[in-house]
């Protein structure tokens, strides 16, 4: 049975950490906010042969007006603009991004303050050197458990005051550290510290879920007339909704769970060939018991009931143990991978259909030759 056993206990353990992985990856990027919609500057072609980005086909400042004049289905419109630096505060200093924008972004991105505030409108206006710390960059330049509102830090050789701290929120689904980022107004980030005079993308937060693709099509319409496109130019622009990632993610964690399993299924098949060759071996071994049963009495058919239902009561325990050893490996393994592992109804049903189907395949021809020998050839057997 060891073959069945672990056949199905690799089975089991493979969809349970898919299934698992799947479904915290969702979690995570529901964090962030199903009806988000990002926009971002696509890259120049010219021939069929793609030359780079360049502020020529960058968004600017009139886009981002246009759509929170213009788009009906859009609830909040942020640019955003990243710069990158060295952070220093006394003798401690860090490598971190700066992301300048708007105050709706925090909104967009499920992003809450933990202590302080966000910058106003005015301070965005006039560009104020004012920015929000997220728990990675307060642990490497304060130390955690640390508390720095009201702190001046240098970014770039500038002060910059904090007057927030963001709540953290560990990983995300692709193991990108969200906690590692600093943001203050977008008009100081583009000035200040990038020193440019367009924009590197643009958040979007639609008024629902249901509602995401017809702001993404707002969104498109909007766009290709402000950045002046003829009906036969393709967008120099590229939008992707939250939703949209959260599908192509579970889609390609559906494959590779489905992947895993057909190895894993490998073993099952392993296994019921190990099944039929034991049965084989027993039928040799038991010829003179069959030639006896057939002596008295026994039908053919008898003696193919008694080997296929040993054929298929081997594979169901085995099936029932692989299912209990499956369900402990997922476990184990979750804990050690940190993650959930969800052992789902349909996959036990499933293995258990499948040992059953394994036993009467691989037990069926053993059986058959079993019930064929002749009753006289079966008794002289030695």
């Amino acid at each position: 049975m060891l073959g069945i056993i672990i056949g199905v206990a690799s089975v089991i353990a493979m969809l349970a950490l898919g299934e698992g992985s799947k479904r915290s990856m969702r979690e995570e990027m529901s964090k962030m906010g199903t009806n988000m919609i990002m926009v971002m500057p696509n890259f120049m072609r010219r021939g069929g042969v793609s030359l780079g980005s360049s502020s020529s086909n960058a968004m600017k400042m009139v886009d981002v007006i246009a759509l929170r004049n213009e788009a009906t289905a859009v609830s909040a419109v942020s640019p955003e603009i990243r710069a990158s630096g060295q952070i220093i505060y006394s003798n401690q200093n860090t490598q971190s991004t700066i992301y300048g924008v708007s105050e709706e972004y925090l909104g967009i991105k499920k992003l809450t303050v933990k202590s302080g505030r966000v910058f106003s409108a005015q301070e965005v206006k006039s560009m104020a050197k004012v920015c929000l710390l997220g728990q990675t960059v307060i642990e490497n330049l304060f130390g955690a458990g640390t508390d720095p509102l009201g702190l001046t830090i240098r970014i770039k050789n500038l002060p910059f005051l904090i007057v927030g701290v963001l709540e953290e929120k560990g990983e995300s689904g692709m193991g990108q550290d969200q906690d590692d980022l600093i943001i203050a107004p977008y008009t100081t980030v583009q000035r200040r510290l990038a020193a440019i005079d367009y924009i590197n993308g643009i958040y979007a937060s639609a008024v629902s879920e249901e509602k995401s693709s017809k702001a993404m099509a707002e969104v498109e319409e909007i766009l290709r007339r402000t950045h002046k496109l003829k009906d036969s130019d393709e967008n120099n622009f590229r939008i992707m909704s939250q939703s949209e990632l959260m599908a192509t993610m579970t889609s390609i964690t559906d494959i590779m769970t489905y992947l895993l399993g057909a190895i894993a299924g490998i073993s099952l098949l392993v296994g019921g060939i190990g099944i039929m060759n034991i049965m084989f071996v027993s039928v040799t071994e038991r010829t003179r018991e069959i030639g006896l049963r057939m002596s008295v009495g026994g039908r053919s058919q008898d003696i193919l009931k008694q080997f296929l239902v040993e054929s298929i009561i081997l594979s169901i325990i085995g099936g029932l143990l692989g299912i209990i050893l499956g369900y402990l490996i997922a476990k184990g393994a979750g804990t050690l991978m940190d993650t959930k592992a969800y052992v789902q109804t349909q996959a036990v049903i499933l293995a258990f259909i499948v040992c059953f189907a394994i036993g009467v395949f691989f037990g069926w021809y053993p059986a058959r030759k079993a019930a064929n020998l002749n009753p006289i050839d079966a008794l002289r057997y030695e």
